[in-house]
């Protein structure tokens, strides 16, 4: 009985070797090559998308910003593209173009911001005319070097002190400044991509790793198989 046994397991043996595991890594060590060198095109469209945007941002034409920003979304969404992103000083690997800032918008809106603050602000009383205007332009080229925004105390602060140096001037009401300024966080993008869609990509993957299942299945059944030969030896 245990020969019989033997020998159809022996059979199965010669049939499951009919295809070596040496071609499948032929096959395989190219196609991953392929696909290395697809996500590399991708990542680079990626980035090239996302430069349009800067570009576009820096400009200051909204519409082709918009358009811009539109290009770069639709293309993260449908496409796989692996992205190394540093924060705190350690490299993360993401899906996605990370987070970026349309940095330029959000000084425009915010000098919109703070010029109609200003305007409101005139006191015509004061002999030095309309003091919180002429604080303005000391202060808001100050934000600009240091990178503050309107809202963070270091440009508080240098209100605070230039105000100071007008007698009829009255303490500075920090809510006044920056009740309209925007959060920079209205400004901040950050597109995910799938972990798989459906490009020349991402077939390429699915074939990658079918191959390497093949393999690992194949070199799971063959040991299976090797040591019920053993056990039905004995019998």
């Amino acid at each position: 009985m245990g020969g019989k046994k033997s020998n159809h397991i022996r059979k199965f043996l010669r049939s499951f070797k009919a295809v070596r595991t040496w071609q499948l890594i032929l096959i395989l060590i190219p196609l991953l090559f392929v696909i290395a060198t697809l996500l590399r095109f991708d990542h680079l469209r990626m980035v090239e998308l996302r430069s349009a945007v800067i570009t576009a941002d820096q400009v200051g034409d909204e519409a082709e910003l918009e358009q811009s920003l539109q290009n770069l979304q639709q293309f993260v969404f449908t496409h796989i593209v692996i992205n190394v992103y540093e924060s705190n000083g350690v490299q993360n690997i993401i899906f996605g173009t990370g987070p970026f800032y349309l940095e330029q918008q959000y000084h425009r809106a915010a000098d919109a911001a703070i010029a109609e603050a200003a305007s409101t602000l005139v006191d015509d009383s004061n002999p030095n005319g309309n003091i919180y205007a002429a604080v303005a332009a000391i202060c808001q080229p100050q934000a600009i070097l240091n990178g503050w925004a309107w809202s963070d105390q270091g440009y508080l602060d240098c209100w605070t002190s230039e105000l100071a140096k007008y007698p009829t001037s009255d303490s500075l009401d920090p809510n006044l400044i920056s009740a309209k300024v925007p959060s920079t966080e209205l400004y901040r993008r950050n597109f995910a991509s799938p972990l798989w869609a459906p490009t020349v990509t991402g077939f390429a993957i699915l074939a990658a790793i079918g191959i390497i299942l093949f393999i690992v299945t194949r070199f799971i059944i063959w040991v299976i198989l090797k040591l019920a030969l053993v056990i039905l030896k004995r019998f």
